[in-house]
């Protein structure tokens, strides 16, 4: 507590961090999206139950969801490296979700704030709860590790050794490889009076080392892993620097074998501190809160507050400690004090620690341990050389991605770019990724004297100082950038080209579920939109002026906006879906969509059931609403499809009596995306390709039987039966089987 409150008072120097004046409205907004509070309906007893009933726990329901991840790993079907895969990327969600979630429960508990959750919880319960998961969680990922794929590595001929098995040649070349790659960048930090314990980076792997002089006399040391060097080490030894020992492994007749970094130099520790005897030593980790927010309205300069909190964040409170699971109880009790870590927030790892890091395993190249590789196909509509403008006056382009390539979209930016007759781009970027190809054309545009606008998302959590990077470079060619709105994030996915043409000026937008980021489009399933309507282009030209201007907008023509329109739009379709179904029984809604967990919403499809209305869910992450309560949800069904790509899309769908309506767009239902965000949810206009969605892409996921999971009243998800014939909503994808492109022809 001490500790905490020292931290907390020690950042109100930070121009944009938190101070003590805000700091406790900064807390009780980040509680309303750790724990949401349903403000516009009671949670009235009589009618649905204790409110404790009525929905799942977001970080507990969170953690179920990432044991779907864990069971990948654990999925045989899968490719050896592939399994690895899951496995890393386990253990890198576990990572976040302490280092954002956990951090909120933990500084409600050491505020004292009264808020319990929507099923009853106070931050206290709630964390014993994720300790108790979470212990349950590693544990099976310690054993899936050690047991299964461990050993089916060692089969195909990866091996990870111990140092002292290795034979003598192969311990010289590594010792020699250890002095000229390693040894030099190496920094040992001592802890005495005039060096007192350093600051220690989140994730970072460190040995904390007890030493003693010829007097007998004990010392402690702090020696951290380089994180510019690559965690496994491929023997027999290539020419070259650790990066290439790991990324090409050099196959002889007996295989390769694999060293972790750290246990090359725990064996030369020694040599570390000369004149010294290694008394002890182990290995540990921190992880950090990184939940801190920015202060817009009391930040001089929000980029500058910006890169402030990303240096902060990486020695913000510490949350959560791992020791290796034989850690000697001095070094771990001395560690804990030093940090200020409390019991219920030290881990003993029996696997290996940082297990993200086994992502370095899952890219070696070895094709056989993979899934096949998959190339997206290219729209037959696309002709090269060929205006997409002239095309779009014929028919939109409607794309999947990855099964659909993300070329044409970034073809529509770059031709827009060149088009003499384009006078405007008005752009949003939230993740964009590495690739310049985007940001290249936008500069392009401004080069050849059009107007040009960016609304950059700076507070995109992990992504900010790429956005900064790419920010500057678009504001040197004299682009307009724009940061957003004061206390609002901007996540809505538009790009808008104004054109001029004989009849005056027209707009061609495109409207998708994912960021602008080719990269993340070949492994995330996202829809997208390229269209002439005019309709639409107003509203876009709308939305921009609200992200850019002074403008307050509530009802669009076509748009569903959040925070001021979107929530009660999606309301009074339910509701309309409600009657519908009391007067002629067809009422059927729905909802493909990441997470799911905004009270409102929840309450008004529990409603619906009630009412006999189907409601058919698919959530990838986060759900809160408990599915097959009697008399309350039993016609509610809920799944979630964990596979070879992340689920990203949102499709919501509504019968209405025959005259179907169904929107896609950047929102989940979630009290943050709806009430703090700038977010879009479009409506599929034209009545055939309506259909083709929701026949050939919506229908066929909530079909799933392959890689489908079902959520149960209990909180706890099933494989769906593998029942006949077999769905596969994924494969069929990706083999064409059902084709939704039809309606490009």
């Amino acid at each position: 507590m001490a500790g905490f409150n020292k931290r907390a008072k020690s950042q109100t120097s930070r121009p944009g961090l938190h101070n003590n004046k805000t700091y406790h409205r900064e807390v009780h907004q980040d509680f309303q999206e750790i724990m949401p509070i349903n403000e516009s309906q009671d949670l009235d007893p009589a009618k649905f139950g204790r409110p404790h009933e009525l929905f799942f726990n977001r970080e507990l329901n969170w953690l179920e969801f990432n044991r779907k991840v864990l069971a990948e790993a654990g999925n045989p079907e899968n490719p050896l490296f592939e399994r690895i895969k899951f496995l890393a990327i386990f253990h890198t969600n576990l990572e976040e979700f302490f280092m954002v979630r956990v951090a909120g429960l933990t500084r409600q508990r050491h505020l004292g704030v009264g808020y319990t959750s929507p099923d009853g919880l106070s931050a206290t319960e709630q964390l014993v709860k994720v300790r108790k998961k979470t212990i349950e969680l590693l544990s099976a990922a310690s054993t899936l590790w050690m047991k299964q794929l461990q050993p089916a590595l060692a089969k195909n001929g990866l091996k990870f050794v111990n140092y002292q098995n290795l034979s003598s040649k192969e311990k010289t070349e590594l010792n020699n490889f250890y002095q000229n790659e390693i040894f030099p960048i190496l920094t040992p930090q001592a802890l005495d009076k005039g060096r007192p314990f350093p600051q220690v980076s989140s994730g970072s792997l460190n040995f904390f080392i007890k030493l003693s002089d010829a007097a007998g006399k004990i010392y402690h040391a702090r020696l951290k892993l380089p994180d510019n060097l690559k965690r496994f080490i491929c023997l027999p030894l290539e020419f070259g620097n650790l990066a290439n020992q790991t990324l090409r492994p050099k196959f002889s007749s007996k295989g390769v074998k694999l060293l972790p970094l750290e246990t090359l130099i725990v064996q030369h520790l020694k040599g570390v501190f000369p004149g010294y005897k290694v008394e002890q030593s182990t290995l540990f980790r921190i992880t950090r809160n990184t939940n801190q927010e920015i202060e817009e309205d009391e930040a001089d300069d929000l980029l500058d507050a910006v890169r402030d909190l990303v240096h902060h964040r990486r020695f913000g409170e510490v949350i959560k400690m791992e020791v290796v699971h034989d850690s000697p109880k001095e070094l771990t009790d001395y560690l804990a004090k030093n940090f200020e870590v409390q019991p219920w927030q030290l881990y003993h790892i029996k696997g290996r620690l940082g297990g993200g890091d086994l992502m370095d395993i899952s890219n070696l190249d070895i094709p056989k341990l993979r899934f096949s590789t998959f190339i997206s196909r290219f729209p037959a509509r696309l002709k090269k050389n060929k205006s997409i403008f002239d095309q779009l006056k014929k028919r939109d382009f409607f794309l999947y991605h990855p099964y659909d390539s993300f070329f044409p979209v970034l073809d529509f930016i770059h031709q827009a770019a060149r088009d003499p007759k384009v006078k405007a781009i008005k752009q949003t970027l939230y993740r964009t990724g590495d690739d310049s190809r985007l940001v290249d054309s936008l500069i392009e545009a401004r080069r050849a004297n059009k107007q040009v606008t960016a609304v950059v998302e700076l507070k995109a959590r992990f992504d900010e100082m790429r956005n900064i990077n790419w920010a500057l470079a678009l504001e040197e060619e004299g682009i307009n950038v724009v940061y957003g709105l004061v206390g609002m994030k901007i996540h809505a996915k538009l790009c808008l080209v104004i054109r001029q043409e004989e009849d005056g000026l027209r707009t061609y937008l495109h409207l998708g579920t994912g960021n602008y980021n080719p990269i993340t489009a070949r492994i995330y399933s996202d829809l997208g939109l390229i269209t002439e309507n005019q309709s639409l282009g107003r509203d876009a030209i709308q939305l921009f002026n609200v992200m850019t201007g002074l403008a307050t907008i509530r009802d669009y023509e076509y748009l569903l906006v959040s925070p001021l329109g979107m929530r009660k739009a999606i309301l009074e379709k339910i509701d309309r879906e409600i009657e519908r179904h009391h007067a002629f029984g067809d009422g059927q809604i729905l909802f493909k969509v990441n997470q799911l967990s905004d009270n409102d919403i929840i309450l008004a499809l529990y409603r619906a059931s009630e009412a006999g209305v189907e409601v058919r869910l698919q959530v990838r992450g986060v759900c809160c609403l408990r599915p097959g309560a009697p008399g309350k949800s039993e016609n509610i069904e809920v799944t979630s499809i964990v596979g070879r790509f992340l689920e990203h899309s949102r499709l919501l769908y509504f019968r209405n009596g025959g005259n179907d309506e169904l929107f896609f767009g950047s929102a989940d239902l979630m009290p943050r995306n709806l009430d703090r965000r700038i977010e879009v949810l479009a409506p599929i206009l034209n009545e055939e390709l309506k259909m083709v969605i929701l026949e050939r892409i919506l229908l066929v996921h909530l079909a799933d039987n392959r890689k489908a999971w079902r959520l149960l009243s209990n909180g706890s998800y099933e494989k769906v039966s593998n029942s006949k014939p077999a769905v596969d909503s994924q494969a069929i994808m990706m083999e064409g089987k059902i084709n939704w492109t039809s309606f490009d022809h």
